[in-house]
């Protein structure tokens, strides 16, 4: 049975993650708090200036606990994975984890990122639930509103959009009316939305200062719901910032190599709910047995 590892993005934190890793690896704490220039376990286990949610904060944060969580499992010698997934910032530590950087660099890339992301202002994101893509397409074609771009597919039911307040408004507003249930993110700018070309031009010279391997194997992207391919880490991560997270489109092309796959996700469960509700859509109901 072929496995798969997925790795939550930003949202997956909460104050105490790491208590159970953080003192089994004190020398890499000590290089990523030196790196990061602040307590970083602190920061984590106790939160006392309130920064955890904090965009600058979160991505580092979040990706180091992710990575030590990974470390635990080679630890451990847990069978490797055949696939890798990670969810927006959780596709770093599914990099991470393919070998196609160090621990170092990942760190540095989401230290970037998050300091990008946190300077972007000007809007936000909202999660629209029990509601189809198209669905939700007429119903901004037939309010006329503008402005709103899809941020990610979390299920074929679950879409987050983004964009700046008055469209966002104005969309909550046609959401009420319809009675159609929705919850604003608590994020300061709309990522993965065209209001984030400027951070991706910055982000993509950040990244050509770094090599990168191909991955070790496969790792689903975020931005073409397909496995990496050779050569395309700049483009593809810098892509992310201002492209839906294609969640939808690479559970089902991981489903598709084996409907079986055994998945682990790293830290929670809300990424398996996704995919268990992605996989119970890509079922065909059974039929009654005609003889009873």
């Amino acid at each position: 049975m072929r496995s798969a590892i997925l790795f939550p993005g930003q949202g997956a934190q909460f104050r105490g993650m790491g208590a159970d890793v953080f003192g089994r690896y004190p020398g890499l704490i000590r290089f990523a708090c030196d790196l990061l220039e602040y307590d970083l376990v602190a920061l984590c286990l106790d939160d006392p200036d309130g920064l955890l949610s904090q965009t600058r904060y979160t991505q580092p944060a979040l990706y180091t606990v992710n990575a030590l969580h990974t470390f635990e499992r080679v630890r451990r010698e847990d069978r490797p994975a055949d696939c890798y997934l990670g969810h927006s910032l959780g596709e770093y530590n599914a990099l991470l984890a393919a070998g196609v950087f160090d621990f170092e660099t990942g760190l540095r890339l989401v230290k970037k990122r998050g300091e990008l992301m946190a300077a972007a202002s000007g809007g936000g994101m909202t999660a629209v639930l029990h509601t189809t893509a198209s669905r939700l397409a007429a119903i901004l074609a037939q309010d006329g509103i503008d402005g709103i771009d899809v941020a990610g597919y979390n299920t074929d039911e679950q879409i987050v959009v983004a964009g700046p307040a008055g469209p966002l408004s104005a969309l909550h507003a046609a959401l009420e009316r319809r009675k159609i249930r929705f919850a604003p993110l608590r994020v300061s700018a709309p990522f993965h939305s065209r209001y984030m070309a400027s951070a991706r031009a910055e982000f993509e010279e950040h990244l050509r200062k770094f090599t990168f391997a191909d991955p070790d194997v496969d790792v689903i992207a975020n931005v073409t719901g397909r496995p990496y391919e050779k050569g395309a880490v700049v483009s593809t991560l810098s892509a992310q910032l201002v492209e839906p997270v294609r969640w939808t489109d690479s559970v089902r092309h991981l489903l598709s190599a084996d409907p079986a796959t055994e998945c682990e996700e790293v830290g929670g469960k809300s990424l398996l709910r996704m995919v268990e509700k992605i996989r119970a859509a890509a079922t065909p109901p059974s039929l009654p047995d005609p003889r009873t």
